[in-house]
């Protein structure tokens, strides 16, 4: 026979597993619950909308003809031209526009993220910390090279920030993704001040020490002595050998996300 107090004591620690049980499961949904409807609105993706600020809004008369950064250092010899025409180096100019409101060049990932199976948020990171150039030659670009800091990404949540350090992009062990152009861009014609055109850039893509071609829509305009441009593209994470994540908090994701980006250029 169990003595009544083994029996009490049997009782009471089952309770106390029930009680935390619940506990989990309210807690849970409380999570669910705040993931789905009181989480703040992610910024919008990039688009042709983006606006090219300007000489105007740009700090800083010149950029150094070669910029070194946490991502490398990238460098290009002009080629056509320099006087009176546009043609030559364009590096990307971190002091135009405001990283704060996404006015500023960024690169970064939209993904979704689901609950229980079904969509719950839209995850958003982004870095500023971007170089790169491109060359012109008349209305030829003639290359383009891009190398940004993974290690600098932030989105709404640092516990998701700090996962992707060691989980999916592992940017701990890959810090830097890269874009090299393969095939020129023809532009038609030279671009003029106010023009904006839609090309598709071919390149080799390098992410998660994975090197993929791949062919990116972008969206360019040229405002003063500013061009900016806008493009995103579709990542399947098994192109890339990326894992997906395991534990996120209440959340898992798709198996696949965008990458996009805003660049401002200016000739230095």
């Amino acid at each position: 026979m169990i003595p009544s107090k083994s029996r009490s004591n049997a009782r009471s620690t089952t309770r106390i597993v029930v009680l935390a049980v619940i506990a989990l499961a309210i807690l849970g949904a409380g999570a669910g619950f705040w993931i789905l409807f009181v989480r703040g609105t992610p910024p919008p993706p990039v688009s042709v909308a983006t606006v090219s600020p300007g000489a105007s809004h740009a700090a800083g008369a010149t950029t150094p003809t070669t910029t070194t950064g946490s991502a490398g250092t990238a460098s290009g010899t002009a080629s056509g031209t320099t006087g009176g025409t546009i043609s030559g180096t364009w590096r990307v100019d971190t002091s135009i526009g405001s990283f704060s409101d996404f006015t500023s060049s960024f690169v970064g990932y939209r993904v979704n993220e689901t609950l229980a199976g079904n969509k719950a948020n839209i995850a958003v990171g982004r870095t500023p910390d971007v170089i790169g150039f491109l060359v012109l030659d008349g209305s030829t670009i003639e290359n383009v090279e891009i190398s940004v800091d993974m290690t600098t990404l932030v989105s709404d949540d640092s516990r998701r920030d700090g996962q992707l350090q060691r989980q999916a992009i592992e940017t701990e062990q890959y810090p830097d993704a890269t874009f090299k152009l393969t095939q020129p861009i023809d532009l038609g014609s030279a671009p003029t001040d106010g023009a904006s055109w839609d090309v598709t850039a071919t390149g080799d893509l390098t992410l998660h020490g994975v090197t993929k071609s791949v062919s990116m829509p972008l969206h360019a305009q040229l405002s003063g002595d500013v061009v900016t441009v806008t493009g995103s593209l579709e990542i399947a994470f098994a192109d890339y050998a990326i894992q997906q994540p395991s534990s996120f908090f209440v959340l898992s994701i798709e198996d696949h996300g965008t990458m996009e980006l805003q660049l401002h250029f200016r000739r230095g």
